[in-house]
């Protein structure tokens, strides 16, 4: 059952989930479910955890509830959220998918992968979900909690990151305690998430080339093996946003963080990489291995949770060791860069 946590903030920890793998239907009674979609479409906030991080749920159809999340994470309203859907059939009747989205959503939905399409012009998703645009992001997780609520509530879910605007994503429900108790309604407690970084994004809309709005847990070798074709790149954008994730500063711990670093100074925490650690690491307030062995889906499910342990200990910075760009070193490197700008 669901219990009372603080306040306002309840803790659910449901088990055994089980849905239908094709429509995302729930197959199997689940404890607390109800009270779960009862929340839900009465414009509650609930975290719900994704193969990729915790998300802040609430309709994505009732602009009131996206309001809650945006005044619960702090977040500005210009910066857009993505819509989440049990299944590609659902996801069609919010966005206009042209062959290119479409083959993107069929071999790799559901999974850790958001694409930008044009709204459909009968989408009931609020304009505050989309920033205005005319355009909208959307996904089918690999979740199957995230798929049963929304398939049961026959809504999308608007759910960005399930932390205050700009702060280190959560990847287990004592993150979204840490960021959020008090502010939001219920917190379903999945244990720690297998991705560990957000959804990669793309664009796909008209005969605009395809283009990587931002790197995540698909990486973008697969996105082009899959499209034959090479991806273009967007840069940041802090004031018209096409997709969650492009501010230039995000992602980010409250201690400055230092990159590609060779040597460690006295007293700074380390966030290493692989087997060998750089200069003066015995100096080192304290060390977090986000891998050593070099693998990038380890030091992917480790990273935030790992600039939450580093930053908890006091340091004054975090000096972070040089990570390959290769798979998801692209994504890891995309997230730090953005926690290292300055504020």
């Amino acid at each position: 059952m669901i219990e009372k946590m603080r306040k306002t903030t309840r803790l659910w920890s449901p088990t055994d989930i089980v849905i239908d793998p094709k429509t995302g239907a729930l197959s199997e009674p689940l404890d607390g479910f109800e009270q779960a979609v009862e929340c839900l479409a009465g414009g509650g906030l609930m975290a719900i955890p994704t193969e990729t991080v915790y998300g802040l749920a609430a309709d994505a159809t009732n602009s009131t509830a996206v309001a809650g999340i945006f005044s619960a994470k702090n977040r500005p309203s210009f910066n857009p959220l993505i819509s989440h859907l049990p299944n590609l059939e659902a996801a069609q009747h919010y966005g206009q998918f042209n062959d290119d989205a479409l083959r993107l959503a069929e071999a790799f939905w559901p999974g850790p992968l958001t694409i930008v399409v044009p709204k459909q012009p009968h989408s009931s998703i609020a304009d505050l979900v989309s920033a205005g645009l005319d355009t909208i992001a959307l996904r089918v997780p690999d979740a199957p909690l995230m798929r049963a609520l929304s398939y049961t509530l026959d809504r999308p879910l608007a759910a960005p990151s399930a932390n205050r605007s700009g702060r280190v994503s959560p990847t287990s429900a004592s993150h979204v305690i840490e960021e959020l108790d008090g502010r939001i309604d219920v917190i379903a407690n999945l244990g720690s998430c297998s991705v560990g970084v957000e959804s990669s994004v793309v664009f796909c809309a008209s005969e605009q080339p395809v283009t990587l709005l931002r790197p995540g847990g698909l990486s973008s070798e697969a996105i082009e093996d899959c499209l034959g074709k090479v991806l273009l790149r967007a840069g940041s954008d802090d004031e018209t946003p096409s997709s969650p994730g492009m501010l230039t500063s995000h992602y980010a711990p409250s201690c400055p963080v230092r990159l590609n670093a060779v040597t460690v100074n006295e007293g700074e925490a380390l966030l290493a990489f692989g087997p060998d650690l750089p200069d003066g690491s015995e100096q080192a307030s304290s060390i977090l291995n986000l891998s050593v062995s070099g693998n990038d889906l380890e030091a992917a499910q480790n990273l935030f949770a790992g600039l939450r342990q580093l930053d908890s200990n006091g340091t004054s910075l975090i000096a972070v060791a040089p990570i390959p760009d290769d798979g998801l070193g692209e994504a890891i490197n995309d997230r730090l860069r953005r926690a290292a700008a300055g504020r």
